[in-house]
């Protein structure tokens, strides 16, 4: 794995295939798609210059010059051809001192990534404008509940920069839109939950065009199209100006007043609160960075939006609700909240969920909206949890641990003419930029070359899915000569700073083609970036197509790989072996079929697309450990060190530190457990024990402190009730129906097979 780590360091990208296959039929045969997992805003090496010029591009495809670009020094006027096209650029003026030994930095070969301070003409974004945090603040929960936000709230409210403007909605049954421009006397707009508000309405209403009459042309939106300065000051504010008014009413915020039958729901206008807050933003600061972030703590039953009625007696929807269809709210719900994600990435905006509640809020149906505008998710069971109050102050940390968040993102794809783009799965939003360069058959957000992010930061990751056009053709084999494919990402971006930016990466990877092509394959596969590859194409498809059975189609996927690259006779499964390149892919594909994305069994709706978002957002490194969490055991005989994901790592004398991402186990063999009761921790002549029982609580708080969304941390005990975390997510390789369990170990009541029993399987299908 070491080459693909460095290779990832140095460009941000980790592709499951680093040998291509050159043509359909090759490609097509390799069963897991020739695809990219892109992070554009990973930190670059410290040597990396950020250049104070615009790039040179390309006048026939806009590519950008790359280290990959040919160069004739010698002409008069020096020459450049492009690696995609091959059309021949002229150098302009201000280059004419280059020479192979005075090259400009995007020319050096070690800076195939590289990053320019840029104003480009099509970004409308204000150099230098402050982010916007609009909060909207769900007001029927219990006042307990109500208690724990209003403390975070006011917590992060001192971390927010000076020079952001801040803005809040406070919705129950109404919505109120808080005016914090004159602090003296507070005043709030008040709209009714159950109707949609236009942006007309919501400009007649708020008394945008009291001081001076309404522009009879164009759009009505921001200070340049003429809003005047104050009108938008009444509402969003810098941070250091309105921090006292802020204060005080979150203090004397109450729960929302409106009386709830006992057999009823709270009436609860998500959808409408929303829809203001975007029509708000859209009026005020269009194509800045501006974040909605939605504090929800319960699920929305009037308006537009809603996913439940009122009436307690009827259950929100399940998984089995929704693959029967019988589902009475839910696709006008998602219908709603599709506008909105079109809305919101029209005027450039993200939208942030919170949910906090026992029961569901319908993130399920508020996935598009974030999916497609960038926008962070956190789960947690209340807001008085660690895992929402710890991440809330993430968002607003800065130093080491600040995640980074930039906005105004537009993304753009170049690559070689015998390649197309399928689509990207990942938090993003189309713009509709048709080419020759886009693929017949579309994969998630396909159909063009550009793409919108509004918001992004240090880790979102993108998986760009290819499709690679060539015919078979004996000419092609043998003028491979050049047998480079090349691919651009280009990412214009708002930093953190406010100055915009274009990060470009430019790859060259070698394809092969023809018969004998197996070893060169294999010896470019990164088995973990094929496992993540195919962790989201699954999820994918099961969200958008009927009938699809998730299990089947990865086992045939495994299969036909299996045998396509194995080594093996024919029926005959003891003789079947996988390269070294290849071997723990079986064991990611085991784990995947178990793991919450495709076991949709026992979770709802809104965590299973909590649960897809995260995974469809993170990097490489952090999707592995979704997939097929890390175990490392702690004991008296050795340091710590990783054991195997299975039942037979359970030890009486062993502490097990188990990280799946959302939820970090500390599990304590039973004669820890005892030793720990009696106290023995606490004794000086025990320090050893101490240690022991200190080093995985340290080793979790390293995990913790450096993860967004932060994850639930869960201490237990064997035999002890919440001992499932951990054994959900074990190897059954001892059942409740196996012989012999080693003494002090443990078993699975499960009916699952282990993973000796699924290589088994595979084995004897592969070699058929």
């Amino acid at each position: 794995m070491a080459e693909f780590l460095d290779l990832e360091s140095q460009d941000s990208v980790r592709m499951p295939w680093n040998v291509l296959p050159g043509t359909k039929a090759d490609a097509a045969n390799c069963v897991i798609p020739i695809s990219a997992v892109y992070t554009p805003l990973k930190p670059l090496p410290a040597a990396t210059p950020l250049l104070p010029y615009s790039p040179l591009r390309c006048r026939n495809c806009r590519s950008v010059i790359s280290p990959f670009s040919i160069v004739d020094f010698s002409s008069i006027n020096k020459i450049w051809i492009c690696s995609f096209c091959l059309q021949r650029n002229h150098f302009p003026p201000h280059y004419q001192s280059i020479s192979e030994q005075n090259l400009p930095a995007e020319l050096f070969p070690q800076y195939t990534t590289i990053e320019y301070e840029t104003t480009a003409p099509h970004e409308k974004a204000q150099a230098g404008s402050s982010n916007v945090f609009l909060f909207v603040v769900d007001t029927c929960v219990i006042e307990e509940e109500l208690g724990f936000l209003k403390s975070a709230l006011l917590q992060v409210l001192g971390m927010v920069p000076e020079n952001c403007l801040i803005g809040l909605i406070t919705f129950g049954t109404y919505v109120h839109v808080h005016e914090l421009g004159f602090g003296q006397l507070p005043k709030v707009h008040v709209f009714k939950g159950t109707k949609e508000v236009t942006k007309d309405q919501l400009l007649e209403q708020m008394g945008f065009f009291t001081k001076r009459p309404r522009p009879t042309t164009g759009v009505i939106a921001g200070v340049r199209d003429g809003l005047s300065q104050e009108s938008v000051a009444r509402f969003l504010l810098p941070a250091s100006d309105c921090e006292f008014v802020l204060n005080s009413i979150l203090e004397e915020l109450q729960k929302d007043p409106w009386p709830v039958p006992s057999d009823q729901r709270a009436a609860r206008c998500t959808g409408t609160a929303l829809s203001l807050a975007a029509h708000l933003l859209g009026v005020c600061v269009p194509g800045s960075g501006a974040r909605i972030m939605a504090f929800l703590g319960g699920p929305s039953t009037e308006g537009p939006g809603a996913i439940v009625s009122k009436n307690l007696s009827e259950p929100i929807r399940s998984h089995k609700d929704l693959d029967k269809d019988s589902v009475p709210h839910y696709h006008k719900a998602v219908k709603f909240y599709e506008a909105l994600s079109k809305q919101l990435v029209h005027q450039g905006h993200v939208l942030d969920v919170f949910a906090c509640a026992l029961d569901q809020v319908g993130v399920a149906e508020l996935k598009v909206a974030i999916e497609k505008t960038g926008g962070l998710v956190v789960l947690a069971e209340s807001f008085g949890h660690s895992v929402f109050k710890d991440s809330l102050r993430r968002v607003f940390q800065s130093g080491d641990n600040d995640l980074g968040l930039s906005s105004n993102g537009i993304f753009e794809i170049n690559c070689s003419k015998d390649i197309k783009i399928q689509g990207i799965i990942g938090p993003c939003a189309s713009l509709d930029k048709k080419g020759p360069l886009c693929s017949e058959t579309v994969i998630g957000q396909g159909n063009t070359t550009a793409w919108k992010l509004c918001g992004l930061d240090k880790t979102t990751s993108l998986c760009i899915i290819f499709d690679v056009i060539k015919k078979e053709n004996p000419d092609i084999i043998a003028q491979s000569a050049n047998n480079q494919f090349f691919f651009q990402f280009l990412t214009y971006y708002q930093h953190g700073s406010g100055q915009m930016r274009l990060r470009a990466t430019t790859l060259s990877r070698r394809w092969v083609a023809g018969p004998g092509i197996k070893e060169d394959l294999i010896s470019g596969f990164d088995q973990e970036a094929a496992a993540v590859v195919m962790a989201r194409q699954v999820s994918f498809k099961m969200e958008t197509e009927a009938e699809f059975d998730p299990i089947r189609w990865l086992d045939k996927s495994l299969i036909h790989i299996c045998s396509q690259f194995g080594e093996y006779q024919k029926d005959s499964p003891s003789s079947f072996s996988l390269s070294p390149r290849l071997s723990i892919f079986p064991q990611f594909m085991f784990h995947l079929r178990r793991s919450q994305f495709v076991q949709v069994f026992n979770n709802s709706p809104d965590e299973t697309a909590y649960f897809r978002m995260i995974l469809n957002r993170e990097n490489i490194a952090n999707s592995v450990v979704m997939i097929q969490p890390s175990l490392i055991s702690y004991s008296f005989q050795s340091g710590p060190e990783p054991a195997l994901l299975d039942v037979a790592s359970i030890a009486a004398d062993r502490i097990l530190l188990l990280d799946s991402y959302f939820t970090i186990v500390v599990f304590h063999g039973s004669t820890i457990a005892q030793w720990r009761k009696a106290g023995y921790h606490e004794l000086p002549e025990h320090q050893a024990f101490a240690h022991l029982l200190q080093a995985p609580r340290d080793d979790a708080d390293a995990i913790i402190r450096e993860r967004f969304p932060v994850p639930r941390l869960v201490i237990c005990d064997q035999h002890g009730s919440q001992a499932r975390f951990l054994l959900a997510k074990l190897n059954p390789s001892a059942t409740y129906n196996s012989d012999g369990v080693a003494p002090g170990g443990d078993v699975i009541f499960t009916d699952d097979v282990s993973f000796e029993v699924f290589l088994d399987h595979l084995q004897r299908l592969a070699v058929q």
